[in-house]
């Protein structure tokens, strides 16, 4: 088998926790890091005698969700008890949801390729869950300790269809990454991989190249960089490969993920659906939903980053490149198209926007479109520039001052007194440059025409940016035809 060639398989797992004030079957705060063990009660730690209460709020996260991502609803769902031993689990069981009755199921979410054109991964199901605690390992003690601040913080899983889509690690990235931007837009989850509020779990496969049958799968839990994602898909597959050449099976098994050493750690052998032992959750009821509810939702969702991506770039005439920096986050999106809307040039106002503007709001630790400079302001600046009020590289001055300010351009070009100089004005700083430089003189009148861009740039170093270069051109052209 060796020279065979090889096709690689995702499956994708994500979770993402939900953004609520609580958490999913109790009253305690739904909140990131703290002081471990401060935010528990007798629910979320699974202690004798107490009952849950699901959250509504939760609830609609994975409703809205599931109808971003094209799925059909499930009108009638309830929870299940999934049963197993692990420190993180107080209860001895997670409340999840199984079988048929997920919220969402039969979607899809469409990424693009590096051409430009999309390719849709189908999603069998988007359900509602609780999250666990967080075992935490103390460094030489030999032991770990554990915290449940986590446990019972809402958590959705989002599952990939079987066969898989995604062929490659770049396409698991890029799924990874275009759910990422889909929930944010939602606003159901802030996304923050690093804190573990996104997770990833690929389950990557490989088979012989046009083999029907597909290969034993591993798990990769809890990834939380997209890197990772490229990385431990890349990794598992050259080992998958490595394994069958060498005339061992790949073991079905659960793989945690060293990004520092680059390669992947056995956790445990992957569990099969039966040890689980799930049954519906007697302590919860069924979710009906109705028609006019669901409709209600899906009338929230905002226009997504892939259509919106492809819409910014037919209406304003943006690159692609352009296009999805702008739409990588909903804010940024919202503040560009405030500004375009109000701009002759919308292709000017993201140069800025990308440019300068986010330059200086990177310094000041802050994102461009919670800037002292509004929407309404940026395009005013691009304004002026258009109209010949100021060159662009006064427009970089005065764009640092309306960061500083607060103030509109106009304003800013009026109390500097920045406005362009008149033709006279142009016309005696290239009167001077001509006389100040004999020498070059000659040199045009002899045919050197590549001399003028050295008096056409002594001219503009004398204007200090306030002449237009077509004016100083036109003029200097005109003095050295009098000469």
């Amino acid at each position: 088998m060796v020279g065979m060639e090889y096709e690689i398989s995702v499956g994708m797992e994500c979770h993402a926790e939900l953004l609520t004030e609580s958490k999913m079957f109790c009253g305690c705060r739904n909140e990131f890091g703290g002081e471990p063990n401060t935010r528990t009660c007798p629910v979320c730690l699974g202690l004798p005698g107490s009952l849950p209460v699901f959250n509504q709020k939760a609830v609609e996260h994975v409703l809205r969700t599931a109808l971003a991502l094209n799925c059909d609803i499930s009108m009638h769902t309830i929870f299940h008890r999934k049963n197993y031993f692990y420190p993180d689990l107080p209860k001895g069981y997670q409340v999840s949801q199984y079988g048929n009755t997920p919220i969402g199921v039969d979607g899809f979410l469409e990424i693009e390729r590096p051409d430009g054109t999309l390719k849709k991964i189908r999603i069998t199901r988007v359900h509602l869950e609780e999250d666990t605690g967080k075992s935490i390992h103390s460094e030489g003690l030999g032991y770990s300790v554990m915290d449940y601040n986590r446990s019972g913080v809402p958590l959705m899983e989002i599952v990939t269809a079987f066969p898989p889509d995604i062929t490659s690690p770049e396409e698991a990235r890029a799924y990874a990454e275009a759910l990422r931007s889909v929930l944010l837009y939602l606003g159901v989850s802030d996304g923050r991989m690093e804190q573990g509020s996104l997770r990833a779990e690929p389950n990557p496969s490989v088979r012989p190249k046009g083999s029907e049958t597909y290969g034993v799968k591993t798990e990769l839990k809890n990834l939380n960089s997209f890197r990772s994602v490229q990385r431990g898909v890349e990794y598992e597959a050259k080992r998958h490969v490595a394994e069958i050449e060498a005339g061992r099976a790949v073991v079905q098994a659960t793989y945690g993920w060293d990004d520092e050493k680059g390669v992947s750690v056995l956790q445990r052998l992957k569990e099969v659906e039966q040890e689980y032992r799930y049954f519906p959750e007697p302590d919860l009821i069924p979710i009906d939903f109705e028609a006019g509810y669901v409709q209600e939702m899906r009338a929230t969702i905002p226009e997504l980053p892939v259509p919106r991506k492809h819409r910014l770039m037919e209406q304003y005439g943006l690159p692609a490149a352009d296009a999805t920096q702008i739409v990588a986050e909903r804010a940024l999106a919202d503040f560009y198209e405030a500004s375009a809307k109000g701009s002759k040039d919308p292709k000017a106002v993201a140069n800025w926007l990308l440019g300068d503007l986010s330059r200086l709001a990177n310094a000041a630790n802050t994102a461009a479109y919670a800037s002292p400079i509004s929407a309404q302001n940026l395009a005013g600046l691009v304004g002026v520039i258009a109209d010949g009020t100021i060159t662009g590289k006064i427009g970089k001055q005065v764009i640092e001052t309306m960061f500083s300010s607060g103030k509109p351009a106009a304003d800013v070009i009026k109390d500097q007194g920045l406005t362009i100089s008149g033709a006279d004005e142009v016309v005696a700083m290239v009167d001077r440059v001509v006389a100040a430089n004999p020498d070059v003189v000659e040199k045009i009148k002899a045919g050197n025409d590549k001399s003028k861009a050295f008096l056409v740039g002594q001219v503009m170093k004398e204007a200090k940016g306030r002449a237009r270069p077509d004016d100083v051109n036109r003029l200097l052209e005109e003095a050295l035809s009098r000469l």
